[in-house]
C-alpha cells in the first residue's frame, strides 16, 4: 500500500500493481491470517446447532458458510476493486452477518458483524473503519436491549476493543509500508543522482580533454604538413599523450567519485588549450581571491567554458575574469548556436544551483559571447 510520511485516516489504501506476484502473496497472507478468526463463527454455529430445529440447521449452515466464504473472498479480491466495489463488498458482509443473526434469533450474534468491521478497516479509510466499529457496537447495544431488555455489555465491549485493535494494527502496517515505499524512492533517487553526476562529470572531463587533445594533434599535423619545426610538432604530440593519460586518470577518479577539480589547475590547462588553438588568452594570475566553497564549481565552469570557446566560437581572443564570488568568460567569436549552448551548460547550471549560485550564458552586443557564474 502506498502512503505519505504519516497515515491519513481519510486516505484510501492503495495496493500497488507494480509487482502483481508480491501483491498476490500479500493478499493470500491476509486472507490466510483472517481465516483463523473464523473459529469464533464456527463456535457460534456449533452452539446454535445444538438448540436449533432441523429446518433451521440447514439455514444456519448455509448462511454461516456463505458469510465465512464472503469474508475470505472480500479480503482476497477486495484490494483489487475500486472504491465503489470495496464499499459494496463490505455492505454485502454486513447483510450476510445480519442474516446470520436473524437465523439464530439471538441479537447478541450481531457481534459476528466484527468480520464485516475487520474488512471495512482493511479495505476502507481508517476513519470509515472506526465509524463502522462504533456504529456496529451501538447496533449490538440497541438490538440486545430491544429484544432481551438489557444491553449485552460484554459483546459491545468486545466489539469496541476489536475495532481499536484492528485500527491500531492496520495503521501500524500502513506506516511500515509507507516507510518501505519511502526507502524505495530514496534508493531510486540516489541511483538517478549518481547517474546524473557520472554523466555530468564524464561530459566535463571528456569534452575538455578530447577537445584539447584534438587541437594539439591538429596543430602538430599542420606543423608537419607545412614543413615547420619538427621539434614543435613532437612537443605538441607529447602534450597530447600526457593529456590522454591525465584524462584516463580523471575518468577513473570520476567513476570512483573521488575526482575534485582544481581551479588553479584548470586555469593552467585553459592557458595551454587556448594557446594550442591559437586563441589569444587573457587569464588571471591567481585564484586566491575566490571563495573556497566556489573554487570547485568555478573550475567546472572554466573547463566547460574554455572547451566551448575552442570548439564552437571561432574566436581569436578569450578573456577570463575572476572575483571572490563570480567567474566570467568572454570571447569575440560568433553568436552561439545550439551546440554551443548545449547540455554542458545545463550541467553547469546544476552545479551552480547546488551552491546557491546561477549561470548566465548570453551573446554580447555585436559579436562575442559571455558565460558568467556567480553566487
Amino acid at each position: 500500500m502506498s502512503a505519505e510520511h504519516r497515515v491519513d485516516l481519510r486516505e484510501w489504501p492503495i495496493w500497488t500493481p507494480e509487482d502483481p506476484a508480491a501483491t498476490r502473496r500479500v493478499r493470500l497472507r491476509t486472507a490466510g491470517a483472517a481465516a483463523a478468526f473464523l473459529a469464533f463463527l464456527v463456535r457460534s454455529v456449533v452452539q446454535e446447532w445444538a438448540t436449533a430445529a432441523p429446518g433451521t440447521r440447514v439455514a444456519l449452515v448455509a448462511v454461516g458458510g456463505g458469510y465465512a466464504a464472503s469474508y475470505l473472498l472480500t479480503l482476497y479480491l477486495g484490494p483489487l476493486r475500486d472504491r465503489a466495489g470495496r464499499v459494496l463488498a463490505v455492505g454485502w458482509l454486513y447483510a450476510a452477518g445480519s442474516a446470520f443473526a436473524l437465523v439464530t434469533g439471538d441479537p447478541s450474534d450481531l457481534a459476528m458483524l466484527s468480520y464485516a468491521v475487520a474488512a471495512g478497516i482493511i479495505l476502507l479509510p481508517l476513519a470509515w473503519g472506526v465509524a463502522l466499529g462504533v456504529l456496529t457496537a451501538l447496533a449490538v447495544m440497541a438490538a440486545t436491549w430491544a429484544v432481551d431488555g438489557a444491553i449485552d455489555w460484554r459483546e459491545t465491549f468486545l466489539m469496541l476493543m476489536l475495532t481499536a485493535a484492528l485500527v491500531t494494527v492496520t495503521q501500524l502496517i500502513r506506516t511500515v509500508n509507507q516507510l518501505r515505499a519511502a526507502q524505495d524512492r530514496i534508493r531510486a533517487l540516489a541511483v538517478a543522482d549518481e547517474r546524473s553526476r557520472l554523466a555530468r562529470d564524464l561530459h566535463d572531463v571528456l569534452g575538455h580533454s578530447l577537445t584539447t587533445i584534438t587541437v594539439k594533434i591538429g596543430l602538430a599535423r599542420r606543423v608537419l604538413e607545412s614543413g615547420g619545426e619538427k621539434d614543435r610538432a613532437i612537443a605538441e604530440m607529447r602534450d597530447a599523450e600526457q593529456l590522454s593519460r591525465q584524462a584516463l586518470a580523471e575518468i577513473r577518479a570520476t567513476v570512483s567519485g573521488y575526482r575534485r577539480p582544481s581551479l588553479a589547475a584548470e586555469l593552467a590547462g585553459a592557458h595551454e588549450a587556448l594557446r594550442a588553438a591559437d586563441i589569444s588568452a587573457v587569464l588571471p594570475q591567481a585564484v586566491d581571491g575566490v571563495a573556497e566553497e566556489l573554487r570547485e564549481p568555478f573550475a567546472y565552469v572554466l573547463r566547460e567554458g574554455i572547451t566551448n570557446v575552442i570548439r564552437h566560437s571561432g574566436a581569436t581572443r578569450c578573456e577570463v575574469r575572476l572575483g571572490p564570488r563570480c567567474l566570467e568568460i568572454r570571447d569575440d567569436g560568433r553568436t552561439p548556436d545550439g551546440a554551443r549552448a548545449g547540455s554542458g551548460l545545463a550541467g553547469l547550471a546544476e552545479r551552480m544551483a547546488a551552491v546557491g549560485g546561477r549561470l548566465t550564458a548570453e551573446p554580447l552586443p555585436g559579436r562575442g559571447f559571455r558565460l558568467r557564474a556567480e553566487a
